[in-house]
């Protein structure tokens, strides 16, 4: 069965899910993600390390030895599956010994539609959440893949992500694991990195709740918009079944139906990727679920509507910390050597009190996932107003950049301001 940590969810998170009813199932649906937020935890998350980022390495030779590469009946598409993955892509290591690592590399893909927003601010939006992850990347020393090219017209919107993990996965042999992010998912906590270890065992990692699964049957059980899959023959293998109850197949209305009758609270009659993976997980079919991690001991994703209004004070509580604190924690110091310091705030945050992940906790939230927002179409949920995803966006955009900014010496003048101010040495301590 799929594994997580036996941490409950808090009460909060079972009230939304279980009192919101078909409402708040359609509300999220339109999101295409879940809401549901991460149990508080105790301080040992701050006892997880932070790989340090390394130079990319000089990869300018390539053997005239025939990989899987040159092999004709080889397809990047979907619709044809990949055999003996794992043999292939160890063959192509062992010519390129330039990509070895010590420590597993990942790859982050996301994406947007091909073409232009309609919204006003959808393309600005979007540039923003692009930069966002252009430095959670650059900081830790990961690649990033943006794609806009909808690589299968029958797989559109939620379902477009599979064909894309898929041609990834080939295109980069030497990592080991792929990390899809929506595009409306924003790295709040710059520092932070997802255990890695914590998952040798698994071979894809999502947001979500046992609980939720196995004994309520919700479709907003985990959340498909943001998940770690490694880089393996197990993983091609899980998207073809994933895919087999999208749009190209024949039995898609059917897919459908025998969903929507599993999950109660799912009040649409598509079949969608997040229903389907929830149905995978709960039934066992094709026995995917031991391998599938349910995280929920840190904010892998967290509900945007319960955690832009914290912002403000988790900004000041951390000031306050790095105030008391150690003077390594004020100390100027290049970009290069950021995760040093993020693993010295990391240890500092271990000591104090109520610095804790989820709603009761004054950590920062990882990545804050604006679902039902809908920046580019503009076609928010009925229940948010334009001015609440829009504001929201730009404080948690600024939140996270202000963490970028510092190594430039300088800050946002607000959360919701585009101007900047320059930050004075020893800042915060030193009066502004």
């Amino acid at each position: 069965m799929a594994r997580s940590s036996t941490t409950k969810p808090s009460a909060i998170v079972d009230g939304l899910v279980f009192t919101a009813g078909a409402l708040m199932a359609l509300l999220i649906f339109l999101g295409l993600y879940s809401f549901l937020s991460p149990d508080p935890v105790p301080n040992r998350l701050s006892s997880i390390s932070l790989p340090f980022s390394s130079p990319r390495s000089n990869h300018t030779h390539e053997p005239s030895d025939q990989t899987f590469y040159d092999d004709p009946s080889l397809t990047y598409t979907i619709d044809k599956p990949i055999s003996n993955w794992d043999e292939k892509r160890s063959a192509w290591l062992k010519l390129h010994p330039t990509f070895s690592a010590k420590t597993e590399r990942v790859l982050m893909v996301s994406g947007s539609q091909p073409k232009p927003c309609p919204s006003y601010d959808g393309d600005h939006l979007l540039l923003r959440s692009l930069k966002n992850k252009v430095d959670y990347c650059r900081l830790h020393g990961i690649e990033l893949f943006y794609n806009t090219a909808l690589l299968n017209p029958l797989m559109p919107t939620f379902w477009a992500k599979i064909p894309v993990i898929r041609a990834a996965m080939m295109a980069h042999p030497e990592v080991d694991w792929v990390w899809w992010v929506d595009s409306d998912a924003i790295f709040t906590d710059m520092d932070f990195f997802p255990p890695l270890d914590r998952y040798k065992d698994h071979n894809m990692v999502v947001h979500g709740w046992p609980k939720l699964v196995y004994e309520e049957k919700s479709w907003v059980a985990l959340n498909a918009g943001v998940f770690l899959i490694r880089n393996c023959q197990w993983s091609l293998d899980f998207m073809d079944e994933w895919a087999s109850m999208g749009p190209p197949s024949p039995n898609y209305e059917k897919w459908g139906k025998i969903l929507t009758s599993t999950f109660k609270d799912k009040v649409f009659t598509d079949s969608d990727d997040q229903s389907a993976l929830v149905y995978l997980i709960l039934t066992g079919k094709g026995g995917w679920r031991d391998k599938i991690y349910l995280e929920n001991e840190y904010y892998f994703e967290g509900y945007w509507l319960e955690i832009v209004g914290r912002l403000e004070n988790i900004a000041v509580r951390y000031n306050e910390m790095e105030k008391r604190g150690p003077a390594v924690l004020r100390r100027r110091h290049a970009e290069g050597v950021f995760v040093s310091y993020a693993k010295q705030r990391d240890a500092q945050l271990g000591r104090e009190k109520g610095a804790i992940s989820g709603p009761k906790g004054w950590r920062r939230p990882f990545l804050t996932h604006f679902t039902g927002c809908q920046p580019c179409n503009g076609k928010r949920n009925e229940q948010y107003s334009g001015d609440n995803c829009t504001e929201g966006m730009y404080k948690a955009l600024n939140f996270a950049d202000d963490q970028v900014l510092r190594a430039y010496g300088f800050r946002h003048a607000s959360m919701l301001s585009g101007d900047v101010q320059p930050l004075p040495f020893d800042h915060p301590r030193a009066r502004t």
